[in-house]
């Protein structure tokens, strides 16, 4: 039996081109389809991924995921659909249920504001200033493809709420989680959380330094574990 496709979302203000970086490589070596949707622009992020994952869903059970606000929404989906969900690749979940002061959604709602007050090609400049060069083209490539309508994705994201820990607790697939001890944004405290919540899951710990190294570290350790948890 063929394995089902997988569908993985990108996170906040980021675009398909990185997710596919991630996952792509990883899991077509286990002969697995990568599908990768565009964010939609604007105000219409959270629910047009959402209703990615029910299109795909359409041909039969998907193997859903993404990273950070992405994997939020795989996890919401899947949530609502398990009869449809394969499993789930989550990379980087930054908190559960209500965002309120997370740093992710902290640093959303900062972004976004800047992007208003200072316009786009200041804001990136402050952005980028002092960060990893690989983390630097990757937020001037998706952030010029957002345009217009990036601040608003950034502010619809940083509220977004996450599945709660006991939604999560009902969700009975394989759920693969990577995590990054060195990111702040997204505490790994948060992806243990999750997998403790979740009937079948399993974290797998890297790096900010080795995802700037090599994109597909952060979706091997996202494949791994999900096989680890019986996928």
């Amino acid at each position: 039996m063929p394995e089902p496709a997988a569908v993985l979302l990108p996170g906040t203000g980021s675009d398909e081109v990185f997710v596919r970086s991630v996952f792509a490589g990883p899991l077509g070596a286990f002969g697995i389809r990568t599908r990768t949707p565009a964010p939609p622009g604007g105000t219409a992020v959270t629910a047009g991924l959402l209703a990615s994952l029910d299109e795909a869903a359409t041909e039969g059970p998907v193997l859903a995921g993404g990273i950070s606000l992405g994997a939020h929404l795989a996890a919401e989906w899947a949530v609502r659909n398990p009869g449809r969900c394969a499993g789930l690749l989550l990379a980087m979940p930054a908190w559960c249920g209500r965002p309120g002061d997370a740093p992710a959604s902290l640093a959303a709602r900062a972004s976004a504001d800047l992007v208003d007050s200072r316009g786009l090609t200041e804001a990136l400049r402050l952005a980028t200033a002092g960060v990893a060069p690989w983390l630097a083209a990757e937020l001037t490539r998706a952030w010029r493809r957002h345009g217009e309508g990036l601040a608003a994705s950034l502010r619809v994201a940083a509220a977004h709420a996450a599945p709660t820990l006991d939604a999560l607790a009902g969700l009975d697939v394989p759920v693969g989680i990577a995590a990054c001890t060195d990111d702040p944004v997204h505490p790994v405290a948060v992806a243990h959380a999750w997998a403790e919540a979740l009937p079948r899951a399993v974290v797998q710990e890297t790096t900010l330094t080795a995802l700037g190294a090599d994109h597909e570290s952060l979706g091997r350790a996202a494949l791994l574990a999900w096989l680890q948890a019986g996928g």
